[in-house]
């Protein structure tokens, strides 16, 4: 069974996610008929006796040659890996508590559940920066403030966090939880998992060995994949072309992905704010929602790739439009 490793910023709220989760994937095991061979497992800084210090490279407290070496979060990270090589195999689902922040250590992770024949999905905690740093400032108000990070050290941890990208291997399959999300939101997007990793998603064989091999380019016949793909890129472009472009102004998109030299393009009217990335992953996550009855259709390539692309573009004009 897979590994399930939370990734995001510090104070998002992961914690109270995974525990969500473990509640979640521990009432599917009780009740499946059959009984489920599954076992379920929850590591975290904590399980570990990790404390939040070790990750502070703050260079305001820290001499450089120390926040070279980063000796105290390399054994912590060693301690958390030992943790889950112990308990990982094909019959224990391992839920792994955490920043998570560096995709080198998510590839580190991604290939032990490879070398095991077993997969590993993603669970990112979407949270805008300024309600992360709001929750921890409230946190260092409390008594001795032991829940939060010195200020330093949350400025630094979030300048640098690495965003999962899902076009690669070890960040794939990624799911997305945002901070304010309801549990009965939070459920569904638990049961998508689930499927994942113990339903009908369950049934690709992983081969171990292979974990640095990219996906295909056009992988004729996915169309999960392909929506997913098509929709994050779609996102990450608004992201970084919004500026440019300004309050109500237009945002040109290439139709087909890759297409930014002279090929068809789309046309996405800007409302008159800026868009922050947990407000267009929800829009990304209505739409991808409301597109998963397609699976089985014919004609996944390129094709129907470039109509993906256009009618979620036309999909969040109408959004726009609609919120004003």
């Amino acid at each position: 069974m897979p590994l399930i490793i939370l990734t995001g910023l510090p104070t998002s709220g992961k914690s109270h996610r995974a525990a969500q989760l473990q509640t979640y994937l521990a009432e599917r095991i009780a009740s499946s008929n059959p009984p489920s061979p599954y076992r379920l497992h929850l590591i975290s800084d904590e399980t570990q006796s990790v404390s939040r210090t070790v990750y502070d490279l703050d260079p305001s407290s820290l001499p450089a040659h120390v926040r070279s070496a980063n000796a105290s979060e390399k054994d912590a990270r060693a301690s958390i890996y030992a943790a889950v090589k112990r308990v990982l195999s094909p019959k224990d689902i391992v839920i792994l508590d955490g920043m998570n922040y560096i995709k080198g250590w998510r590839y580190q992770l991604h290939c032990e559940a490879k070398n095991l024949a077993t997969p590993s999905v993603i669970l990112q905690i979407g949270c805008p920066v300024d309600k992360a740093r709001e929750i921890n400032e409230e946190r260092l108000r409390t008594e001795g403030g032991l829940e939060g990070y010195s200020t330093g050290n949350w400025d630094n941890l979030v300048f640098r966090y690495e965003e999962p990208n899902p076009m690669t291997r070890w960040d794939s399959p990624l799911f997305t939880v945002i901070w304010d999300d309801d549990e009965e939101q939070a459920r569904r997007v638990y049961e998508q998992i689930w499927d994942s990793v113990a339903g009908e998603g369950a049934k690709k064989k992983v081969i171990p060995n292979k974990s640095t091999v990219q996906r295909d380019k056009d992988p004729g016949g996915d169309y999960l994949y392909v929506l997913e793909k098509e929709t994050q890129d779609i996102v990450k472009r608004i992201l970084e072309k919004q500026n440019e472009a300004g309050e109500g102004g237009t945002v040109r998109l290439p139709k087909v992905k890759g297409g930014d030299d002279g090929g068809e393009e789309l046309v996405l009217e800007l409302p008159g704010r800026k868009l922050g990335m947990v407000q267009l992953l929800r829009y990304r996550r209505a739409f991808v929602g409301l597109n998963r009855g397609g699976i089985g259709l014919e004609g996944v390539g390129k094709l129907a790739a470039g109509r993906l692309r256009e009618s979620f573009v036309g999909y969040l004009n109408d959004a726009f439009e609609k919120d004003g």
